[in-house]
């Protein structure tokens, strides 16, 4: 396994429509190689999760998992989780605000509105159907990831550039929060 380098934003790749992994391709050793780097890319970082684009891959695949992570002491322990061309659509109209932040964008948080409650449909590393339902901060980060497969960042999503603010000054003023931090 390995570490991979985070694409900043700026860099083209954020920008694209990600790929569809045709199902042939998923269960390959070059496809769950890519996957095992990208988890170990994350818990490097301490994120929350990371897609595939942030890594150089124009492909649908994203992963994310909160346990005992020291960056969100408040936030509900989920599960290792790989999404392979997923599918998000929201249950109801109720959005809820909350920071962020990205590994793509170092040092930076804002305010950024989300659904709180999504239906999830994907495949898994094995190729498997997955379908549920997240909530609250799982729901956060499942869209924040599913957003990098659209070539969106958070700064898109935010209402206002208001709440925008540097790490350092985040956590001086602001406390630290639910943020999410790839």
């Amino acid at each position: 396994m390995a570490i991979l380098k985070v694409a900043r934003l700026g860099h083209p790749v954020l920008r694209q429509v990600a790929a569809p992994v045709p199902p042939a391709e998923v269960t390959r050793p070059e496809t769950q190689r890519l996957i095992d780097d990208m988890i170990e890319t994350m818990i490097e970082y301490d994120g929350a999760g990371l897609a595939a684009p942030q890594v150089h891959v124009s492909k649908q695949i994203a992963v994310y998992a909160v346990e005992a992570n020291p960056r969100y002491p408040q936030a509900p322990s989920i599960p290792l989780t790989v999404l392979i061309n997923p599918r998000i659509i929201p249950l109801g109209e109720e959005q809820e605000e909350d920071w962020e932040g990205c590994l793509s964008l170092p040092d930076l948080r804002g305010k950024v509105p989300r659904y709180v409650r999504v239906r999830v449909e994907a495949v898994d590393r094995h190729g498997k159907r997955l379908e549920f339902t997240a909530t609250g901060f799982h729901a956060r980060v499942v869209q924040h990831e599913t957003d990098h497969l659209l070539g969106k960042v958070y700064l898109e999503r935010m209402r206002s550039l208001d709440s925008l603010s540097f790490l350092r000054e985040f956590l001086r003023y602001q406390g630290r929060g639910s943020v999410i931090q790839e």
